[in-house]
This record gives structure tokens, sequence and C-alpha cells, in this order.
């Protein structure tokens, strides 16, 4: 079921107190940062290539529990996690070492750039498990900005940690991701879908209409492989060649790197078919899904979900069958969301090479959707048994700090 306060609750006074016997401090002077989990119902894997996005965050999200240290050295905890990480931050960024603590030194890595952090904190990051594709890495880095600013009086505008959290993903852990994750994590607002232009970085709040509410569905597949290590970069490349080959034969100016978002559509209908073929399947996608994420983002205005769904199922089938991601298990998740009592629609999350698929789907389904759902996709895939999971939300507000 949904997450509910007295569950967020009573993690947040456990975190307070086992920080304060940690550090020695009381209880009521420890801090506690919430950067929800967030997914994309629609405009699925066109940020980076300066799209149309939407996103809703979500009311289960990390919880990082700090106080202030006198030295600049941040020293960090995991209850998902072992070990203690020791991040310096009045010298050199450490290199990065592949576990869990590369989001804590990407994030000290980025706020260097600008700033001299003469604080530290001693912190302890509590998430949920069975998250995968919901960035919970982009929560992560969301969380360590927060913190260490709040500690060196240098809180900043979401915009502003926007940049930052993409400077941790893009340049120091090497993913080529866009402004999706981060922005709905920072602006989102209960009830709302976030429509962003990636471009500009403007976006709107867009309320629920109709009076109607929505339960989330999302099916962990049981596959939690990082997106560094999948093929997300590759299709990135591949939709900037595209980009590139497009404005060419336009015999306009091909900016370097080239996004599929300086193309003009009619460019695309004219000389789409020209396109290597893999190339051509790519940017069938970033048009097609623009035009969902506008139209989408209307009906949502309006309160019709059935129609909000179909597009959301279109965009699933458009990343398997144009961008060509997702795998085996994900897709068996996909159909079997699709086809349970309830649901509106459903796609991938999370790049769409490992992690979850995600549902809307009328309240009062859930026990249905859960019961049908697992059994189906564990008929599929047996050897997913005790890590695949069924488990619902309902949208949430973004990132900050807790009284």
């Amino acid at each position: 079921m949904p997450a509910s306060p007295e569950h967020m609750g009573q993690r947040v006074r456990a975190l307070r107190e086992e920080v304060a016997a940690w550090a020695s401090v009381p209880a009521s002077v420890v801090n506690v940062v919430r950067s929800p989990y967030r997914f994309c119902p629609l405009g699925a894997h066109v940020d980076h290539q300066l799209g149309k996005v939407t996103g809703l965050a979500l009311d289960r999200a990390l919880l990082m529990a700090f106080v202030p240290r006198d030295e600049a050295l941040m020293v960090v905890r995991s209850r998902q996690f072992p070990g203690t990480a020791q991040v310096p931050l009045d010298r050199a960024p450490l290199p990065r070492t592949g576990d869990w603590a590369d989001y804590a030194r990407g994030a000290a890595y980025a706020l260097q750039k600008g700033f001299a952090l003469r604080r530290g904190l001693t912190a302890l990051v509590d998430g949920h498990d069975n998250v995968g594709g919901l960035s919970s890495s982009a929560a992560a880095g969301v969380a360590y900005l927060l913190a260490l600013e709040a500690v060196n009086g240098a809180l900043l505008p979401p915009a502003e940690n926007v940049k930052l959290d993409r400077v941790i993903e893009n340049e120091y852990i090497g993913l080529d991701n866009g402004v999706l994750d981060q922005s709905v994590i920072l602006l989102s607002r209960s009830g709302h879908l976030t429509y962003l232009d990636c471009q500009s970085g403007e976006s709107r709040l867009v309320r629920l209409g109709g009076g109607e509410d929505v339960s989330i569905a999302v099916l962990f597949s049981g596959l939690s492989k990082p997106l560094s290590g999948t093929d997300y970069n590759l299709r990135v490349q591949e939709c900037r060649q595209a980009a590139a080959h497009l404005l060419q034969a336009a015999h306009l100016p091909v900016p370097v790197p080239a996004f599929l978002r300086a193309v003009p559509p009619e460019v695309f209908v004219h000389h789409g078919h020209a396109l290597p073929a893999e190339l051509q399947r790519r940017a069938a996608h970033f048009f097609a899904e623009l035009a969902r994420v506008r139209q989408g983002a209307d009906l949502w205005a309006k309160g019709d979900l059935e129609g909000f769904g179909r597009l959301m199922s279109e965009s699933g089938l458009s990343s398997i069958e144009n961008y060509e991601c997702g795998n085996c298990y994900l897709r068996t998740a996909y159909e079997v969301l699709r086809g349970c009592p309830g649901v509106y629609g459903a796609r991938f999350s999370g790049g769409g090479f490992r992690g979850c698929c995600v549902a809307l789907l009328r309240p009062g389904c859930e026990e249905k959707v859960a019961r049908a759902a697992l059994s189906r996709y564990l008929k599929a895939h047996g050897d997913m048994a005790g890590r695949a999971q069924v488990y619902f939300c309902r949208s949430g507000e973004g990132a900050g700090f807790l009284s």
C-alpha cells in the first residue's frame, strides 16, 4: 500500500536517535532531508536530447539525518550498505570507487567547483529496497547537496541544484543523462504533474483535474544493474548521431554535440527515411514522445486518466520497438501490468535497462493488481522469486527538510 505518514514518522525518529547517539548530540539538533523517488509517465529517453518531459515525485523517499561537523569532512553511513565513507572537503575530490558512497563524493566534487566547504557533516542515509528505476541515485545526490549546503550556510534555489546534480551524474559518475530526474525530485508537488522543458529549463505544475485520484503501482523486476554499466550512454550517442545526420541533410547548422531538439519535426518527416535504420528508430521515438508529452499534459489537466494511460502504454511500446531498451524481464513486467484490472497504462522506469515497470491505476485495485502482476511475472521468470516485488505509491512532495 502507499507509504503512510506514520511509517515516515517512525523512520525519521529512528534516524534522529541513531545519529544523535553516533554523534553524541541531542536528537533535537539532528536535521533530516527528504529526497523523493520519481517516475516519468511520459517523456521517456528525451531529456538528454533537450526534449519536454513529465514527472511525478513519489511518497516514498530517501531520508538523510545529519549534524554539522566543525571540520571539512563528511562522514556517512547507509542503512542499506556496509561501511563508513569519509569524504574530505578541503582538498581535491576523491576518485570514484564504484560503491554506494560515490554520490557523496560526487556532491562534494560538484559543490567544490563554486564553494569553499568549510564544514562537513555526520550523516546516516536510509533508502528503500527495490527502488531500482525510480532514480534512487538522483535522490541521493540531491540529499547530499542539500545537506552540505545547509551546514555551510549556502542553500541554493532548485534550478542551481538541478545543475549541480547534473555535475554529479555527468562529470563525476559518467552518465550522459539529462535534467529530468533531479528536476522532478526538486520541483514536484503532490497531486501535480511536473511538466519540464529540458532545453529552456522552464517548468510548470499541472494539477490532476476532475477530482480524481490515482494510485501508482511499481513492479520491481529484481534487476538492479546501474545505468553506467548498460547501453544507456550508447543510446544517447545514437540520438546525437541521428540529430547530426538530419541537420546535415537539411543544410542546417550542426552544433557539437547535436541534439534532436534542434531538429525541426518537418526535417525528420522529409529526411528521416535516409537515416540508418537504428538511428531512424531513435528519432522516431523522440518526435512521437514529444507529441505524447504535449497531449498528455492536457489530458492530465482534464482528469482523463484513461487517455493519459493509453499514451503511457504507447510510450512503453515505443521504448521497446524504437528506442530498443529493456530486456525480457522488463518487457514481461510491461505486458503483465498492462493486463491487470484497473490499470490505465504502464511503461518502464529507470532508463529501461534494469529496474522496474510503473503503472497508473484506479485506487482500490491494489490488491488485485498485486496478486495478478506478481504471479504472472514469476510464472515467466521464476529465477526472480524472492527478489521481484509489487508495491504501491501516491504522488508526493519535492525534496526538502523535515521539521
